[in-house]
């Protein structure tokens, strides 16, 4: 299986100015994702889509493909992430280069241990899925079965459309949530269906002790803590 994985890091960022290139723990914050990346032996490119031009040098430097320079328009603070990767992959098939399968590594989520990108991709190879997500545990106080949504009379009903409330905690079936760390996603879904998950949906579960998503101050507070202690 070609597989391509494109790190998106753009070079403005309203809570954490410059954070892509921000250094962590003596790294640029992008390096965690391109080191990951290269380390595994399913990966056949790693591209790095930005408009910074000191982005550029540095993911050249550490190994990654810059093949274009990402346009304005899709380097704007609203700009979704599915046309950014999707204008990556265009590109590349202009070149003539065809993946199966398109990894998405967010550098905002940098900490993924040793042989776990490879253990998702043995995951999506073995599921055959359209997709596959790396996600926690979501904790049982917040386990749909046991959240409400309003009606249009202001009178709650549980989340999940079921009239009783199961009782113990110990009886509730698992529910997960995307972490950021891990997407996969096959090229014809991402490319055809506009789609970064498509009908089916495998998942890999994350260590929590690893978790972060960097979004403001107190986010690259508890990231550089992390870095301190976890082992990559």
């Amino acid at each position: 299986m070609n597989i391509l994985v494109v790190i998106p890091a753009r070079g403005g960022s309203k809570g954490v100015p410059g954070k892509n290139k921000k250094l962590l723990n003596g790294k640029p914050l992008i390096q965690y994702s391109i080191d990951a990346a290269l380390q595994s032996k399913y990966i056949s490119e790693v591209v790095v889509t930005t408009d910074d031009s000191e982005i550029i040098t540095i993911a050249k430097s550490l190994g990654a493909n810059v093949p274009f320079v990402r346009p304005k328009h899709l380097a704007e603070d609203a700009t979704p992430t599915l046309p950014v990767i999707q204008h990556a992959v265009s590109f590349l098939q202009n070149e003539g280069k065809r993946f199966d399968a398109i990894c998405l590594l967010q550098p905002t989520s940098p900490f993924r241990p040793k042989g776990f990108l490879d253990k998702a991709l043995e995951t999506f190879k073995e599921k055959q899925t359209d997709s596959l997500v790396s996600v926690l545990e979501v904790p049982h106080e917040y386990n749909p079965h046991w959240t409400f949504k309003a009606n249009e009379n202001g009178i709650l009903q549980i989340a999940t459309g079921e009239q009783n409330i199961i009782p113990r905690r110990q009886e509730l079936p698992k529910a997960y949530h995307r972490d950021g760390s891990i997407y996969i996603t096959k090229t014809e879904i991402l490319m055809q269906e506009n789609s970064l998950y498509g009908n089916s949906l495998a998942y890999i579960v994350s260590e929590k002790k690893y978790y972060v998503n960097i979004d403001t101050l107190a986010d690259w507070e508890k990231a550089t803590e992390l870095a301190k202690t976890i082992t990559l």
